[in-house]
């Protein structure tokens, strides 16, 4: 009898270890799949009201947002706008400026070189600063997108193609740390960067945005970069802390970039 009460027990055990394995291959082979994907539209519209619990919850830290964007940090005597030149404007000169200035020390601490000079894209200025207070909130009207500067490394070749990009474009792109001087039938007549003729066998360190590194606003002549240096900085936060260090905003049309007549 005991061999036979073994021998049942035996068997049991077969069969929950058969039954066992029988789910786990059937599992195995039945794996769910998402068949179907739906979405609607709702309308938000004066039918739906602010819940107050949830308002009285943000309200503090909305209150707080506010008052950090609308501090004062610096004034402008003028507006300031990206039309009030032809080749180079107040407000293309400003950026180009803020980029070159607060940029530059990150890129010596990490790199031990300095940023010869600046180009970003007229598009990317969205806004005029105007005439008053200049706050936390101008910068992000100026520059809403987020967009970090990144140092490339380009030859001076490749800059000569910069400089054709800059002529067939006809827009006042913001540069800094060049002069470009170009003749009636926008021929060269001088292209200088920091004071010097460039050298086209010599490498030069161009801050831009990460949006025209890429190809951005058919900036191509970037893909011949030997080098990239992200520094995780965005160009509207430059903005903010030069905005406070600086009581007035005072940029003007200059010789930087101009036509002979």
């Amino acid at each position: 009898m005991a061999k036979l009460k073994h021998f049942g027990i035996l068997n049991i055990k077969h069969y929950v270890i058969f039954i066992t394995l029988l789910n786990l291959v059937s599992c195995k082979n039945n794996p769910e799949h998402l068949t179907e994907l739906t979405g609607k539209q709702i309308a938000i519209d004066t039918s739906y009201t602010s819940v107050d619990s949830i308002q009285k919850f943000i309200q503090p830290y909305h209150d707080r947002v506010e008052s950090i964007l609308d501090s004062t940090l610096a004034y402008s005597p003028y507006v300031i706008s990206k039309t009030d030149g032809k080749f180079n404007t107040t407000a293309g000169n400003l950026m180009a400026d803020i980029v070159l200035s607060e940029t530059n020390p990150i890129f010596k601490k990490r790199t031990g070189n300095s940023i010869d000079l600046v180009l970003l894209n007229h598009g990317g200025i969205r806004s005029i600063i105007s005439k008053g207070n200049v706050t936390s909130r101008t910068a992000y009207e100026v520059m809403p997108f987020e967009n970090s500067v990144v140092i490339v490394e380009l030859k001076g070749d490749a800059l000569l193609k910069m400089v054709d990009y800059l002529i067939q474009s006809k827009r006042a792109h913001p540069v800094a740390g060049i002069q470009l001087i170009l003749n009636k039938d926008n021929t060269v007549n001088t292209f200088t960067i920091n004071g010097k003729p460039v050298d086209k066998n010599k490498s030069y360190y161009v801050a831009t945005s990460d949006y025209l590194v890429t190809g951005g606003d058919n900036m191509n002549f970037f893909k011949e970069a030997l080098s990239k240096t992200e520094t995780d900085y965005k160009i509207r936060n430059a903005m903010i802390d030069f905005f406070s260090k600086v009581d007035t905003l005072a940029p003007k049309v200059d010789l930087r970039y101009y036509q002979l007549q």
